[in-house]
């Protein structure tokens, strides 16, 4: 989305339970620019912004691994990824194949697709 781009989104906030179902719209620029229906908090207000101008998510995923009584070893990105690289990174983390042992919080790729995140196990196994 570019910043003078003005679209609609709706969007239900999941920072805490109540679950508010969003309007977004207007110029993403900066907060005072949307208008931002339906929230019935601050932290509301800022989630609203920022999926609607840089949606992020943690990826969790499983890597192969043997030598273990399993074949798949949890991983997760340790610091939520933008969204529009959720396939690439996928593609990065089907490549590896690990050999136990591995600790918890391992990293098995450093700096994913050059965005300062890496991907770490979940899970010691071995």
């Amino acid at each position: 989305m570019t910043k003078n781009e003005t679209t609609e989104k709706e969007l239900i906030c999941i920072l805490c339970p109540l679950g508010c179902k969003m309007s977004v719209s207007g110029v993403a620029d900066s907060p005072e620019g949307l208008t931002i229906r339906g929230q019935q908090c601050k932290i509301g207000r800022e989630y609203a912004y920022e999926e609607y101008t840089n949606p992020t998510r943690t990826l969790t995923s499983t890597v192969v691994i043997t030598n273990a009584p399993l074949s798949r070893l949890p991983v997760k990105t340790n610091k939520p990824l933008p969204k529009e690289l959720i396939y690439k990174a996928m593609e990065e983390i089907n490549k590896v194949e690990l050999s136990a042992p591995v600790k918890m919080g391992t990293v098995v790729i450093e700096n994913l697709l050059d965005t300062g995140i890496d991907v770490v196990t979940t899970r010691s196994l071995g």
